[in-house]
């Protein structure tokens, strides 16, 4: 099964008057959807668009493990377990917020920040938190917590794409079109994929694409 969401079906959040830009794929906060709680193991998929000097002020997390990928400009990272990091596009950067966390998140640069910040569901809860960054990640990276793996493809016009026959496919669209099946996705567009087989993307323009495969717990 092939549920389609378009970047202008996503909740709106955030607060723009502080220069914060949110579009949420899953029931979020006040944007609460007994339909819509989670895919797999993802909690969250949130586009975020920090204006230069806006942020996130420091906030707790707890039995979430926190993907982030910027898409432009610059992110810097603090955290309450001794990191900070300044995350640019290409990179990746995994918080296991585990038994709790506070961090802060802000946009130090005078460019507009665009990042996408996913959040799934460990498979144990409590430990300790930890936390990485993949510099210009061009593997697959695995996240054995959620039992789960991310791939970032970056076909070229022409090029295909296959969707790794999982559970659950989480089909994000960064950048670009892609095509799966009879449906085009443009930016922001998402797919949700369940027993996920033989279906292809096969890129209509440069695109870039986040393609997450998780198993059934």
């Amino acid at each position: 099964m092939i549920r389609i969401q378009r970047a202008g079906e996503r909740y709106p959040g955030g607060d723009p008057a502080a220069g914060i830009e949110t579009r949420h794929a899953l029931s979020f906060g006040p944007h609460y959807d007994p339909d819509n709680l989670r895919f797999g193991a993802l909690l969250a998929c949130n586009e975020e668009r920090l204006a230069p000097g806006a942020g996130f002020d420091e906030h707790p997390h707890s039995h979430t493990e926190i993907v982030t990928w910027v898409v432009e400009g610059e992110l810097t990272h603090h955290d309450t377990a001794g990191h900070t990091t300044v995350v640019r596009p290409g990179d990746l950067q995994r918080l296991s917020s585990a038994g709790g966390v506070r961090h802060v998140e802000r946009n130090d640069a005078d460019v507009p920040l665009v990042f996408v910040q996913m959040w799934l569901a460990p498979l144990s809860p409590g430990g300790e938190p930890s936390y990485e960054v993949m510099r210009g990640l061009g593997e697959p990276y695995d996240l054995p917590a959620a039992d789960a793996r991310l791939h970032v493809r970056r076909p070229a016009a022409g090029e295909r794409v296959a969707v790794p026959a999982a559970d659950f496919a989480y089909v994000h669209v960064v950048r670009g079109t892609v095509r799966l099946d009879d449906e085009e996705l443009g930016a922001g567009d998402a797919a949700r994929i369940t027993d996920a087989a033989g279906h292809i993307l096969a890129a209509t323009t440069d695109a870039e694409v986040l393609l997450w495969e998780m198993r059934s717990p």
